[in-house]
């Protein structure tokens, strides 16, 4: 059995914005995918990983997790706006029903500039940012 190391997650609610980073090497598109995006919220927070949730698991054709899909996500804390690279790793459908289900989709960071993993740091380190700031009453099954 493989170990695997795990950061210590921060429970967070906040909003995020996703987009998929364009892949230069496509021919053309109907619609450029940075003005494609979709919003949720986060679930958890760590050093190297976000855990988020979404109503869909695919912006038009292209799924948010595999295919080393790179993800530009904008993450609301409390403490400023950080703007990051993600990889998708997995996720769960939640939700009881299938018209109302949503995402759970953790992933890993990629890449983020200096000033934004300096107040992404400050809000995992800082104990008054805990708990959620919004609430989308999701249950999970």
């Amino acid at each position: 059995m493989s170990k695997r190391a795990v950061s210590k997650r921060k429970g967070l609610r906040v909003p995020v914005k996703i987009s998929i980073e364009p892949d230069t090497t496509t021919g053309s598109l109907q619609m450029p995918l940075k003005d494609v995006f979709v919003r949720g919220e986060t679930r958890d927070l760590s050093e190297t990983g976000v855990g988020f949730i979404v109503d869909s698991i695919r912006l038009q054709e292209n799924y948010l997790v595999g295919e080393g899909r790179i993800l530009n996500a904008e993450v609301s804390l409390p403490n400023g706006i950080v703007k990051m690279q993600l990889m998708g790793q997995r996720y769960k459908q939640i939700g009881q029903h299938v018209s109302a289900s949503k995402y759970l989709i953790g992933a890993k960071i990629l890449k983020m500039s200096a000033g934004d993993q300096e107040i992404y740091k400050e809000c995992l380190k800082n104990k008054r940012f805990e708990g959620g700031a919004l609430e989308l009453g999701i249950k999970e099954s």
